[in-house]
């Protein structure tokens, strides 16, 4: 099990390191579509997830595999995966970007300010970026604020997967169709 969670988790972790790479360089260009696809990478990426409790329950599981087993696999995984994209965007941050926050926050206000906000929306924003930009001084939080960026996505298909995959011995009734 633990060699196939690392491994697993390592590829992942690798697909979502170089589309975060290939998405910094995008958002530095054009930031109006990094959202959509970095979260589209983060997706891609996870989608190792589900191989990886797939091979475990067809080589190591004789075909079958519960969906606690299968959950605890592909969570497994997502964490490594998670991690991975962490470190990531760690370098990114401190050795290539550090300015992020300032043109994160700029092109917000630029964006409200563009579809009429109010002022007092504005300022409101404002203060929210500069609490933001306060987080963004401790390496701690920064780690913690990007772990909380793939890890609900990872924790969905973790779901999705272990209940699509999951096979009593027998092949019963709930036995999925992978």
């Amino acid at each position: 099990m633990k060699k196939t969670i690392l491994v697993y988790g390592l590829i992942s972790g690798a697909i979502a390191a170089v589309l975060m790479f290939g998405t910094v360089t995008l958002a530095n260009k054009t930031s109006e579509h990094s959202e959509i696809v970095g979260y589209a990478g983060i997706i891609l990426s996870f989608t190792l997830v589900f191989f990886g409790i797939k091979s475990y329950r067809d080589r190591i599981g004789n075909g079958s595999i519960t969906f606690g087993k299968a959950f605890t696999i592909g969570i497994l995984i997502a964490l490594i995966s998670s991690a991975c994209y962490v470190i990531a965007w760690l370098i990114v941050y401190y050795n290539f970007y550090p300015d992020f926050m300032d043109n994160y926050a700029a092109h917000a206000i630029e964006k409200l300010k563009a579809s009429g906000a109010s002022q007092e929306k504005i300022e409101a924003t404002m203060k929210q970026m500069d609490q933001y930009k306060e987080m963004y001084k401790n390496p701690v939080m920064v780690a913690a604020l990007t772990f909380m960026e793939p890890l609900p996505v990872g924790l969905i298909i973790t779901l999705i997967s272990s209940f699509v995959l999951k096979r009593k011995k027998d092949g019963g009734a709930d036995a999925a169709t992978a």
